[in-house]
């Protein structure tokens, strides 16, 4: 299947922001603590995490990335697939809301 990109959207973000440090067009992430369902999150690093996790969505260069860890954990991991083309910052917002809504399944 090819990779389309993802643009821009508005709304009021559920996440955390993290600050900009390199100003508007530098890296941006967003936080959000979540619990999957049953099969939890594969990762490309080690597989299958489940339980509580926080979901994190990051932009650089054009790109978004999603990372999850162990709530309260220090190593991050690459949600499998979890990885597109973002034409427009703006939408970060956006995607961040879809992966926790897709993500975070707490009732099974």
């Amino acid at each position: 299947m090819g990779e389309q990109a993802v643009t821009g959207a508005g709304g009021t973000p559920a996440s955390a922001r993290t600050p900009d440090a390199c100003g508007a067009t530098g890296p941006q992430s967003r936080t959000t603590d979540i619990v999957p369902g049953p099969g939890g999150v594969m990762t490309d690093e080690v597989g299958v995490v489940t339980g509580e996790l926080t979901l994190r969505t990051d932009l650089a260069d054009g790109r978004v990335t999603l990372h999850v860890q162990y709530k309260d954990a220090d190593e991050w991991y690459a949600v499998t697939g979890g990885s597109a083309a973002l034409a427009d910052a703006a939408g970060l917002d956006a995607v961040h809301s879809i992966a926790v809504g897709l993500l975070d399944r707490p009732e099974g």
